[in-house]
């Protein structure tokens, strides 16, 4: 190992090489240089292996196109997350659009059906007061044809005037209020008119009265009245057609 260095020596003395040159050449390189080369190539490749750090040395030339790969494999999945992003951008509208469709279409059944059981409330409410009013009349006529004279007779007829009274109640809750038409004029979606009398004190169309009563079941007709109508009076013959009538017979 001596005379190796020695060697190693008397060819840096040779070159002219500095100390720091040879200090280099004992404790770093000292298995690396070629004797049988020329003085100028020593002086390169030791001065080269003592410039250049190891791991510049040691540069893999693959390591630009490994770059170059994995800035494609990049590019290519952020273009598949934006194709994923517009496709889930394309169903959230959709469905937020058959949301609201949907949403459309109960709003539009609750209001029809909450509109058919109103309907059917009034239907049944209507069919069972229907029911009751021919009692009503019952008792009105009652009241009008019996005349009480004692005692007794007026004590059941403010029995039976207080059960129709509470009738008449029950009925005004519910929503029943009866017609007045006398005095107005007929009207075919209010009044049946079931007589006719000639008069000239009212004119032509007038109801001048009620026989059976009609009712209003909210702003609803619910039983028509029944009405005698006012008709135009005939005219009387003249007194000339009379005296005629025996001369020409």
């Amino acid at each position: 190992m001596m005379d190796e260095n020695k060697q190693v020596d008397n060819t840096s003395q040779q070159l002219g090489e500095p100390t720091e040159v040879k200090q280099a050449m004992k404790s770093d390189f000292p298995a690396q240089i070629n004797f049988n080369e020329s003085d100028g190539e020593v002086t390169e490749e030791v001065a080269a292996q003592t410039n250049v750090p190891g791991d510049a040395a040691t540069t893999n030339p693959e390591t630009g196109v490994a770059a170059t790969e994995n800035t494609g494999v990049d590019t290519a999945a952020l273009a598949e997350l934006t194709q994923q992003i517009e496709s889930l951008k394309t169903q959230l509208e959709e469905r937020s659009t058959q949301y609201m469709r949907i949403a459309a279409d109960f709003e539009n059944y609750r209001k029809r059906t909450s509109k058919e059981k109103e309907e059917l409330e009034t239907l049944m409410k209507r069919n069972t007061i229907l029911e009751l009013l021919p009692v009503v009349d019952n008792f009105e006529r009652a009241r009008s044809h019996l005349k009480p004279q004692s005692d007794g007779e007026m004590t059941m007829h403010k029995s039976y005037q207080g059960v129709y009274k509470q009738l008449v109640d029950s009925l005004k809750r519910l929503g029943v209020s009866p017609m007045r038409p006398e005095g107005q004029e007929f009207d075919p979606n209010l009044h049946e008119a079931v007589m006719r009398e000639p008069t000239d004190e009212h004119p032509e169309g007038t109801v001048l009265e009620e026989l059976v009563r009609g009712y209003y079941l909210g702003d609803r007709v619910l039983r028509h009245a029944m009405v005698k109508v006012a008709a135009p009076k005939e005219d009387t013959p003249s007194t000339e057609e009379d005296q005629s009538s025996p001369a020409n017979s």
